[in-house]
């Protein structure tokens, strides 16, 4: 087995640090207060190709492997988990859907802007549609309709927990055009946000992610032309399998990313931080928590990068990215918690950084799949 990284990836690996700590450190603790869209880094993420790393350069995408985008991931959420969700989302769901099941005409006129990030100079990103009120983890109980109307389709419906749901302009939606198919009845459509009928409710007040804008879309008799159906007829269930087993990675190296961001904070502070007369790295209990997160975010970061070279070799990940996404955001949200501990009081303050870390980790063990429904799939693949 070879561990080395290549030269580029080195280099991409740098070019992602030196950014999250040039861009997105500096304001990330009053974006996150605030609520407010990192916009600007986004835009910047755009302008270095980070927004459709693995689309093909035919497609405007700077053609990069998976184990590169897991390298990026976790620089960038090391120091800003709202601007890496972005990132995720727009690479994983939407640009990598649409190169894998969308038609050449589909791709030439949603792909090539979305992974370039920008169009006419302004920002250019996706959102994927799938949960609802009715219809989390259990997705084939889909309640928004596409209703056949010959040369279009009608939608109606509601969709929860958008990641990206304002600032998108284009969305990947799952809807049922036949209940009486289950799971065959579905399909996927791509919607521009412009279109008549769309609505997006007010923004999500959440514990972590803060400044991700995660809203609520609904759809009120939303004209979508026939040639917006990606894939065959019935073919979106499928779709939406497929392309969250891939989107799984990318989460998990988000959730990777809290937990080395939240070790390195604590490594440098027990450095620091004196008691009884000595640092507090030189005390047993803070070696040995130190010793743990270490292990445990090395592990993560192995998994991470089995699935994404998996995925790179076309070999079935769906097992390799599930153990890693479970295990990558319980690793998070345990190293977090012990970051807090081992700052103590100022660990509870905002300015220290990993109370902040502390509340994003825990969505990466619910979104793109619980980790309840991680360990469904892990169980079905070694049950067989």
């Amino acid at each position: 087995m070879q561990f080395e990284l290549s030269e580029e990836q080195i280099m991409i690996q740098k070019a992602a640090r030196d950014f999250a700590k040039n861009e997105c450190l500096p304001g990330v603790i009053d974006r996150d207060e605030k609520q407010r869209f990192p916009r600007e880094q986004v835009m910047k993420l755009a302008e270095l190709g980070f927004m459709g790393m693995m689309v093909d350069p035919a497609y405007g995408g700077s053609g990069m492997d998976t184990m590169s985008y897991v390298l990026a991931m976790e620089e960038i959420s090391k120091v800003d988990a709202s601007t890496s969700v972005c990132m995720s989302v727009n690479n994983s769901l939407v640009c990598w859907g649409l190169e894998k099941f969308a038609n050449e005409e589909q791709k030439q006129k949603y792909l090539t802007p979305l992974a370039q990030g920008i169009k006419n100079g302004e920002l250019y990103v996706g959102a994927f549609l799938l949960s609802e009120p009715e219809a989390g983890s259990d997705a084939t109980s889909q309640q928004t309709k596409a209703e056949d109307m010959g040369d279009h389709y009608l939608i109606n419906g509601t969709k929860n927990w958008i990641t990206n749901g304002s600032s998108a302009s284009v969305y990947l939606v799952i809807a049922q055009t036949d209940v009486s198919k289950g799971s065959h009845g579905i399909n996927a459509f791509i919607v521009e946000k412009s279109s008549t009928g769309v609505t997006v409710a007010a923004k999500e007040n959440k514990l972590g992610i803060r400044g991700s804008d995660t809203h609520t879309i609904m759809f009120t008799d939303v004209k979508v032309p026939k040639e917006n159906r990606i894939g065959e007829d019935g073919s979106g269930f499928k779709f939406a399998m497929k392309t969250l087993a891939g989107g799984r990675i990318g989460i998990a190296s988000q959730a990777l990313g809290i937990a080395s961001g939240a070790y390195e904070l604590a490594l440098a502070y027990s450095k620091q931080r004196k008691a009884f007369g000595k640092e507090i790295m030189h005390h047993q209990a803070i070696q040995f928590k130190l010793a743990d997160m270490a292990t445990r975010i090395e592990a993560a970061r192995l998994l991470c990068l089995k699935a994404a070279w998996e995925k790179d070799n076309g070999i079935d990940y769906t097992l390799s990215s599930s153990m890693a996404k479970v295990f990558a955001s319980e690793t998070a949200m345990w190293t977090t918690t012990e970051a807090v501990q081992i700052h103590g009081g100022y660990g509870f303050v905002k300015e220290y950084h990993v109370e902040r870390l502390m509340r994003d980790a825990k969505i990466t063990q619910i979104y793109e799949g619980t980790s309840e429904v991680q360990r469904i799939v892990i169980s079905r693949s070694i049950l067989k």
